[in-house]
């Protein structure tokens, strides 16, 4: 399962996969990663954006399919990804199961850093 930490509060996502996304606050397009929980940490499935510039161009294999690039990063399992929020562009969004929130329906609006990981326990 995956869970969010922002101080001391704990979020379980109830879920071993999400999808995380977010407006790049350059160019206003989605990109999005799936995400799961794995015993060697979290791995990240596939990555998509909406378009390319201002630093998310696809990288080389990536293929567009209805407009949106996709790949498979070349990244190991990570024990943590942390998300800064700085209030000057939108929440980061998490999905599950096709069902999207923003971010502060788990922890604070105000909480920076968020730092995502497999629960514990």
């Amino acid at each position: 399962m995956i869970c969010l930490l922002a101080g001391s509060k704990i979020a379980p996502l109830l879920a071993g996969a999400i999808t995380l996304a977010w407006t790049h606050s350059v160019e206003k397009t989605t990109w999005e990663e799936d995400w799961r929980a794995t015993p060697a940490g979290l791995e990240l499935v596939e990555a998509r954006v909406q378009g390319s510039g201002a630093g998310m161009d696809p990288p080389p294999g990536a293929r567009l399919v209805d407009g949106t690039w996709r790949w498979r990063p070349d990244l190991a399992p990570q024990s943590e990804i942390v998300m800064r929020r700085s209030g000057a562009t939108a929440d980061w969004r998490i999905c599950i199961a096709g069902q999207c929130r923003t971010m502060d329906s788990y922890v604070p609006a105000d909480a920076d850093p968020v730092v995502m990981k497999v629960c514990e326990g």
